[in-house]
Formats: structure tokens, sequence, C-alpha cells
């Protein structure tokens, strides 16, 4: 695979970004691809390991990618220049590479065998690199299928899980509907994801392949609202849950209620409906414009909220995390090819952000109904609260960003009397996916808990096999 002495002669090297100062001034992508000649180059680092982490596989129970990827294998054809048979190969696995190389944190990378010494091959944008040259040569073509099995299948939540589950079954000559209850298809990926990490013209053309494909789209529809989860099973052969796990983590502190504290995602969204030109309805408006901004958690919701409020004009944004601060290089020996716990700096923290780690929220207060301070106190390593280390900060608006804890079950899950697990997921075996109930599957975030965008895909594909065996007694689909 790639150079035989690659990895010893060419260093690694990322993708160059706008300067932040600039970048901030928009809602646009910012980062820079690497040239050809360099992307070329990056691939031929890839040292043909004995065992090939970055990839995954369950078999074999190496970690990297979720989706099994085959990364050895594309990065060779990179470094050869053959672009559309890399294509071919990365589309084996993956429905939507340009999802993943934009917003996906490669855990391939930290599994690459070069990540040991810290330089690891750049998988993720030669990933990205590969499906937007797919792109622009016109190589990417809808697939509709060689006949139609005449089966029909709901698909109700339109995010990552819920298009690979769609588009697979489509492919396999289902009849597939697939329900979003927004004015758009996409999910978190449009609604959540901002536009500065992913343009939502990405999701666009890849929702018209499938519509070509013979998926069909029906927005505005909320299932178990608009119609029922009998509806559906009177209606379809078979129903697919995606709708991923929206039941965000509150904070019960006193102050709670006051105007000015909001759950990250209504924050989120509601820039890229302004973005998208539509409406926000009757919702109270939500912007961080000369406003002291706190985020409190420290994950990718907390950073996107981070970037958001830069670009809104904020005054000044503080990021709070519960957890003590990261060690600055984990220890190899014992978390390799595991994802590591290290300190990371994202793009929309080293846009100005001050952070602060082993901190508690004990209350908000003030003034007419408004939040103004956040009261805060210092814990140890154990969590614990350190006396007299008490502290006071200035907040104008606070952003909830500390994850999500199980599906929405009010309305569809409880109408359809769906089982769930200890923590409150619906129940489904991995692999199998069905329900408690028949005919009924899950997938995702909705079936794993909150995760990455490569294991909703993953999870994706493996549901749209299950119910085309259910349907059909075997399949051909590749996991």
């Amino acid at each position: 695979m790639g150079k035989v002495t690659g990895f010893l002669e060419i260093a690694s090297r990322q993708p160059a970004a706008e300067p932040a100062s600039d970048r901030v001034r928009h809602f646009h992508e910012f980062v820079r691809p690497l040239a050809e000649d360099e992307l070329r180059h990056q691939g031929a680092r890839c040292m043909d390991c004995g065992i090939p982490f970055c990839h995954g596989s369950e078999r074999q129970g190496v970690r990297g990618c979720p989706i099994n990827n085959l990364i050895p294998d594309w990065n060779d054809l990179v470094y050869r220049g053959q672009w559309r048979l890399a294509s071919e190969m990365l589309h084996s696995t993956n429905n939507f590479p340009e999802f993943t190389g934009r917003i996906c944190p490669a855990p391939c990378e930290a599994s690459c065998t070069l990540n040991l010494i810290d330089d690891p091959v750049t998988i993720k944008s030669i990933e990205c690199a590969i499906v937007d040259r797919a792109w622009s040569e016109g190589w990417i073509r809808p697939h509709p299928p060689a006949r139609n099995t005449g089966k029909s299948v709901a698909v109700v939540g339109s995010g990552p899980a819920g298009l690979a589950a769609a588009q697979q079954l489509a492919r396999a000559g289902h009849l597939v509907t697939l329900f979003e209850k927004n004015a758009a298809v996409g999910g978190l990926l449009r609604y959540g994801i901002p536009d500065f990490k992913m343009e939502k013209r990405h999701i666009d053309r890849r929702v018209q392949q499938m519509q070509d494909e013979g998926v069909k789209l029906r927005t505005h529809c909320h299932v178990g609202v608009d119609v029922t989860g009998d509806d559906l099973l009177r209606d379809f052969d078979a129903v697919v849950l995606t709708g991923g796990a929206e039941m965000p983590r509150d904070l019960d502190v006193p102050g709670r209620e006051l105007d000015g504290i909001h759950f990250a995602m209504d924050f989120l969204t509601q820039q890229n409906r302004r973005i998208a030109r539509e409406s926000l309805g009757d919702r109270n408006e939500i912007l961080a414009t000369d406003k002291n901004v706190i985020v409190i958690g420290g994950g990718d919701t907390g950073s996107d909220c981070i970037g958001t409020s830069f670009r809104q004009g904020a005054k000044s944004v503080t990021q709070l995390e519960i957890l003590p601060r990261p060690p600055d290089r984990e220890d190899k020996a014992l978390t390799w090819p595991d994802w590591p716990l290290k300190f990371r700096t994202s793009s929309s923290q080293d846009e100005g952000a001050e952070r602060d780690w082993s901190v508690a929220t004990e209350k908000f207060s003030g003034d007419g109904g408004r939040v103004a301070k956040l009261h805060g106190v210092r814990l140890d390593p154990k969590l614990h609260r350190v006396d007299g280390s008490e502290f006071d900060l200035d907040a104008d608006l606070v952003l909830l960003a500390m994850g999500f804890v199980r599906p929405v079950h009010d309305g569809l899950l409880d109408g359809l009397g769906v089982a769930y697990d200890g923590r409150g997921n619906v129940a489904a075996e991995p692999g199998r996916h069905q329900t408690s109930v028949a005919k009924v599957f899950a997938a995702g975030d909705m079936r794993r808990g909150q995760s990455l965008v490569v294991w909703a895909i993953r999870e994706g594909r493996q549901c749209a096999r299950a119910v085309d065996e259910f349907l059909m007694g075997s399949s051909d689909l590749p996991l």
C-alpha cells in the first residue's frame, strides 16, 4: 500500500484553514483542500500495515473506522492517481463520504499505526478529496434498482442513519418513503451542524440522487403527531425508526427558568434556518450578538455554539466543562488504537473562546426575569465541590450543550409500544435491529444513543440489510 518508504520520507500534512479573523465574518466552509500532488504524497505514506487498524473490523476487534472504510486500499489508489476507482471503493462502504470527510472526528487517524509517533496518515482529508473530485467529475450518479420488489418501507427520520437506510433499501428494490418533521431532509446534518463545518449543498445533491433512485420524501410530516405509528404499520410492510436521540440533558439548578438560558440545539437550529431562509415560526429569537455567552459542555455541540456565537458578533464566549482538563498527550502504550482522551482544540475554540475545566454551575441570577450571572464553583478530580472556590461570570446568553440522554418517547415511540433499554433507547439487537414490535426496526442514535456520524451511517446500512432479509428472506445488500 502506498510507497514502501513513503512514511519515512514524507511528513504528514493537514489542509490549511482560512485565518480566524477572516472566517468568523461568514458561515461558509473555510478549510482549504490540499492540492492533488500533495494528496498523492499523503496517500503514499500509508505503510502497508500487517493489521490496518484504521479501517476497523468487528470480527477482529479492530476499532478504527466503525463503517469499515477500506482506507489502505483507497490511499494506495490516490497515490497511483486512480481516483475513479478510489471513489468506487470508498462508496462501497460509505454512502456519504462527503459528510464523514467534513464532520467526523476521524477515529481512523487516531488508530493509524503512524499515530504511534504522532504522525498519522491524513485519512480524513484524502476521503473528502476523493468524493469531492467524484462529484466534480460526474462519477456519482443514481443507482436505481434493476427490479422492484413491491414491498414498501417507511423510514422515520432523515439524519445520516435514515438517509443511509433509505438509500440502501431503495437500491434493493423496495418502495421507500422517508418521513421528516422539518421543512427539509437531513436531520442534525442540516439543522444541527453549522454551515461553516458543512454547507447544506452537500446534503441537497445526495437527496436528489436518492430521489432519482426512487426514494419518496414526506417533509413537514411529524410522525406521531401528523401521522400515527398505527398508520405506518397499516400502510407499510416495514417501519425503520431513525429519529435520533433528541432529548437534551438539562441543568437542574436555581435560576434555570430565567430567559436567556437555552438548549444548544435550539440556538444552532435557528441559525441554520436563517441561512436557509426558513421561517423561525413563533419561536423566540436566540442571538449572541453583543452578548457575554457562556457555553456549558465541552464537546462538539459546545464547540459549534462557540463558532456560531463568534459569527453572530458575541462580546465574549466562555466554555465550561465539568470534567478535569485532559492531558496534553495520551499514553500510547495504554490507549492506541482506541480513541484517546487528550487535550484538543477545535477550530471554533481557536477563534478566541475562553475555556475552563472542573467547573460546576450552582445557580443563575438575573434582573427582570433575564439571566445576568452564572454562579459557579471549582471541583476536585473526584468532582467534589471545593469550598471557597465560588466565582461569578457575566452571562447574557447561556447555552446548554451537555449532550443528549435518549430519544423522545412521547408520541411515536410510546404510541408504537416499543420496548426501551436501560438508558431509554429503543431496544433492538445490534445487527438485527428488530424492535419488540413486529415490522418495526431501529437504527442510529435512537437505538445506540448519542454517537458519531460514522456510526449512524453504519447502523443505517446494517438495518437496511436486516429489513431486506425480513422482507425477502435473504439479502445481497453489503454491510
